[in-house]
């Protein structure tokens, strides 16, 4: 399954398309300099339980890591992957 990330100046997201319907997305902004804020991760009904959420929010760690960007997680579901996850809790902003 692929993850396809749009990005444009400040803003973004990792999606996952199914014959042209979204069925997964991580939404985020770069606004703020060196900071990725992830702010809504979603997977449809038709994709739970494949672990897509964590895929997505994989995804983002990757492209944080390239951009050499700290990563601020208000969305609840990523903030929690990212604290279960020593290799990625380097990455958070200092709470």
């Amino acid at each position: 399954m692929e993850i396809k990330n749009i990005h444009t100046e400040d803003r973004g997201s990792f999606i996952i398309e199914r014959e042209g319907k979204q069925l997964a997305a991580l939404t985020y902004n770069t606004c703020m300099p060196g900071i990725l804020t992830i702010e809504h991760t979603e997977v449809s009904d038709e994709l739970r339980g494949q672990h897509i959420g964590q895929k997505l929010v994989a995804s983002a760690v990757a492209f944080a890591i390239e951009k050499d960007l700290k990563i601020n997680p208000i969305c609840p579901f990523a903030h929690a992957v990212l604290k279960k996850n020593n290799e990625y809790k380097i990455l958070l902003i200092e709470e």
